[in-house]
């Protein structure tokens, strides 16, 4: 009785994973050109019944609950380099049924078609976009990603979304087969001609990577689609963006994506500035140069020494509208957080730059040595901010400059808006007696204040900073206060 009934669960998993399958591509019907889908269901149980707990084997299985759960029982330490490596790639396949799992998830919480709210200052997928933000964690941005990379694969890449749930392409082959066509499906791009291109990206992808399979997807959109590659590339235009990625030790990203005469306008600036610098340093040698800034040159590299110059460059301009651009009466800064005893070299606590996180006590020495600095009081135990010290006192500004302090960036939970360039909101309006006090104001980015506002999204605001947003769902998000020690 007993082997009878394991049986019997073992078949109702697997019957549930073909049924996941075919609701995945129930909105795109059957192709029968669809080659992920040519084996019996009968073989396939055939398969999942007698696979021995063997990795080889495990490798070739068709990816779902059982497999993966023969494969978490094995543990990867006791097997020999070649099946450890086999191991792997038997994982990697799990993860890719996983991800069209998910996809049809986000699919189904976004819905088939971009939606559009019914406010005055409402975009396309305002509140999809926020649940998914909120349900996963992301940047709103990021959601809106994951969103359209959904329906495009849903909606028009079957064998795409047929090849993932087999494990034949990860999910980053599937990400970038659905972005580099989605632009050309919206363009119009005819079926036959898409089907030829998911194809030829399939087949291209079983011996290369995401990247070299967005190049090739992009070569075969320009040979049979070329008016809809023309205008993919005059729309690219209009995405043209610069965006900041914060990387570990004490680095980040900055991203610029320009048309390419742009691209090459910063560059040739940049190398204007290298040379104004070399022609300066020439009439300084031997006079006014001291060796040791002569030897810090000749250890930085090219791309140093451009990374350098990018630096410059926009330091003086902030140096010329420091006086004339001045949001909340406060000219565009970068900030540093950094205690007494560190400043004064008595600990090597470190600093936190604003908008970034931590970076070392020395470095946060070197920013502060030429800096403006304001003072500011913290409870010792969390770090709240509790008061900032002024020595001219000015009720409305420096409620200003405490909520910018304490909130740092938008409340809405993952967005990273710094509180300078957003609104200082009442959580309550005033029209509805709201008070003008630190419990219930603070920094709200004007997509998020529009989002309160007019698209049903509700805030609870507390004095130390943190809130509970409630979605129009009645799902509710908190944000906690945040200390001045930790980054955001």
């Amino acid at each position: 009785m007993g082997k009878t009934l394991s049986v019997t669960v073992e078949k109702i998993l697997f019957h549930s994973e073909l049924l996941a399958r075919s609701i995945l591509f129930s909105r795109v019907g059957t192709n029968p050109h669809n080659h992920a889908m040519s084996t019996s269901p009968a073989a396939l149980v055939h398969d999942q019944m007698d696979i021995p707990s063997d990795v080889a084997l495990l490798l070739a299985a068709v990816p779902g609950i059982h497999t993966l759960t023969k494969l978490i029982a094995i543990d990867p330490f006791t097997l020999n380099t070649q099946d450890r490596i086999d191991y792997l790639t038997a994982f990697e396949r799990q993860c890719s049924w996983v991800s069209a799992l998910q996809q049809r998830a986000i699919f189904a919480v976004a819905g088939a078609n971009p939606s559009e709210g019914g406010g005055p200052f409402s975009g396309v997928d305002e509140t999809e976009r926020e649940d998914i933000s909120t349900a996963l964690r992301l940047a709103p941005a990021t959601a809106q990603n994951r969103i359209d990379i959904a329906r495009t694969l849903v909606n028009f890449l079957p064998n795409t979304c047929a090849a993932l749930a087999t494990g034949e392409i990860s999910a980053a082959h599937a990400t970038v087969i659905a972005k580099e066509t989605s632009s050309a499906i919206r363009d119009g791009l005819p079926e036959f001609a898409l089907y030829e291109i998911e194809q030829k990206a399939l087949a291209f992808a079983e011996f290369h990577t995401p990247g070299q399979v967005a190049n090739q997807v992009r070569n075969s959109i320009a040979h049979f689609a070329p008016e809809e590659f023309e205008e993919t590339v005059t729309r690219a235009e209009s995405m043209r963006r610069v965006s900041c990625y914060n990387d570990a030790d004490g680095m980040s990203t900055i991203v610029a994506i320009l048309p390419a005469a742009d691209a090459q306008i910063v560059m040739s600036a940049i190398e204007a500035h290298l040379l104004l610098e070399k022609n300066s340093d020439a009439k300084m040698v031997g006079a006014d140069a001291s060796r040791s800034d002569r030897d810090i040159d000749m250890h930085r590299s090219i791309d140093m020494q451009r990374a350098d110059a990018l630096t410059a460059i926009c330091e003086k301009f902030l140096a010329l509208t420091s006086e004339s651009l001045t949001p909340h009466r406060r000219p565009l800064t970068v900030n540093l957080t950094i205690d007494l005893p560190t400043l004064l070299g008595l600990a090597e606590n470190p600093g936190h730059l604003a908008g970034y996180g931590a970076i070392p006590a020395s470095v946060a020495r070197e920013l502060a040595s030429d800096a403006r600095w304001r003072r500011f009081i913290t409870e010792p135990q969390t770090g709240n901010l509790l008061d900032l010290g002024r020595e001219s006192y000015e009720p409305p500004q420096a409620l200003k400059d405490f909520l910018i302090a304490r909130d740092r960036t938008c409340r809405f939970p993952g967005c990273r808006r710094s509180a300078l360039l957003s609104d200082l909101d009442h959580a309550q309006s005033w029209e509805s007696g709201g008070s003008t006090s630190l419990e219930n104001l603070g920094a709200l980015c004007r997509r998020h204040h529009r989002l309160k506002t007019h698209d049903g999204w509700k805030i609870e605001s507390f004095g130390d900073g943190s809130c509970t947003w409630t979605s129009p769902h009645g799902k509710e998000f908190f944000t906690p206060a945040r200390s001045m020690n930790a980054p955001v």
